[in-house]
């Protein structure tokens, strides 16, 4: 035992050292709930397009399911708070506000070296095998990680922390090893509920269950097709990603902004003006958001996300770079402009030009864009 409680110091002490704000350990089938939690919620939809959470529900389970081996799960925690409060940007309705997450290098890139490092040292120690995951593979991290103790699921699904509040990045270390485990951490929201409150699209059918298909997060990242109509205005500016219900967590207050990772927002990154990003041909996206989550999103989503907020802006000084945006070569962008002109423009000139688009787009999507102009869907 003294040998075991020396190596998890010795761990600890090293992943402080590689940048680590957070360590806990847990059993390997500490969390046997998982499957069925997971069932309800593929059973009722909740993961929209994400087909590949069904494909790989069966290993997501459980860590022994994707991993036989393993005994225990290290679970490790950055801390990635803003130095200023995300809200306050979108009512700055010229800008494109991006998810604190992704204002600076890809974080799996950053944190899964330093994984194996630290996985190697427990590796040399023991000789057990060890496996790391970044977001890489059918791990259920949060979980897994209130088992652990460093934290626990908020009501907004998104892991919370007593020390950082709801700004953490996780990774996983998978061993063979059975180690001493920590006690989990008990959920502490209490009769909060702001989380759930102030969701722009009432995404949370109930405290602690997330349905994907109405969070903003998911429609401007993970869906590939246009923006559904209904969730347009709620949008706002935010281009990528969406940050109020972790933003407005109470225990964000004790967040401390002394990090042991650098892991600063790059300045071109915090308030990008919408006139400058709706110009991006896709090499100058692609130098722009190098090395950046952002790049993953492809030039034509990311466009559309733009042109949706440029239509919120409701500045009809934005609306020539929408109406540059009608002839585009990719319908995703075309139809997003459609959106975007019809909001800044004059309903005679946002009529002038669908009768001059319309007829030669070959588009089934874009043409309905341009149909909701001619004939406008009575709101009664």
């Amino acid at each position: 035992m003294a040998a075991t409680n020396t190596l998890l110091a010795d761990l600890k002490t090293r992943a402080k050292a590689l940048g680590f704000d957070a360590f806990g350990v847990t059993r390997a089938d500490a969390r046997p709930d998982l499957r069925d939690k997971l069932d309800i919620a593929l059973a009722n939809g909740w993961h929209g397009d994400m087909d590949w959470m069904a494909e790989s529900a069966e290993r997501r389970s459980a860590p022994e399911a994707l991993w036989p081996e393993a005994k225990s799960v290290i679970m490790l925690g950055v801390n990635y708070g803003p130095d200023a409060d995300p809200l306050a940007q979108l009512g700055e309705r010229g800008i494109g506000n991006i998810s604190v997450y992704a204002r600076n290098r890809d974080y799996h890139e950053l944190i899964k070296g330093r994984l194996k490092e630290l996985a190697g040292l427990l590796s040399r120690r023991t000789g057990a095998e060890v496996k790391v995951f970044v977001d890489t593979a059918p791990v259920m991290e949060k979980p897994l990680a209130e088992a652990a103790g460093i934290g626990w699921q908020g009501k907004h699904t998104v892991l919370v922390s007593r020390d950082f509040g709801s700004w953490m990045f996780l990774g996983a270390i998978f061993t063979s090893a059975e180690l001493p485990a920590d006690e989990p951490h008990p959920e502490s929201c209490g009769s909060c509920r702001r989380c759930l409150d102030i969701c722009p699209t009432n995404a949370f059918p109930a405290p602690f269950q997330l349905d994907a298909r109405r969070c903003l997060a998911y429609l401007n990242i993970e869906l590939k097709g246009p923006i559904p109509l209904e969730f347009r205005a709620a949008m706002g500016n935010r281009i990528y990603g969406c940050d109020d219900c972790l933003a407005v967590c109470p225990w964000n207050k004790f967040a401390s902004q002394t990090r042991e990772m650098k892991l600063q927002a790059r300045d071109d990154l915090k308030a990008p003006a919408l006139s400058d990003l709706a110009q991006l041909d896709d090499p100058a996206f692609r130098a722009l958001f190098a090395g950046s989550p952002v790049k993953r999103l492809g030039h034509a989503r990311f466009l559309r996300n733009v042109l949706i907020a440029i239509g919120n802006s409701g500045d009809a000084e934005l609306a020539p770079l929408a109406e540059a945006r009608l002839a585009d070569a990719d319908p995703l962008i075309r139809g997003a402009a459609v959106w975007a002109t019809r909001r800044l423009v004059a309903a005679g000139k946002a009529r002038a030009l669908a009768l001059a688009f319309l007829p030669r787009e070959g588009d089934i999507s874009v043409q309905a864009e341009w149909s909701a102009v001619v004939q406008p869907v009575r709101a009664d």
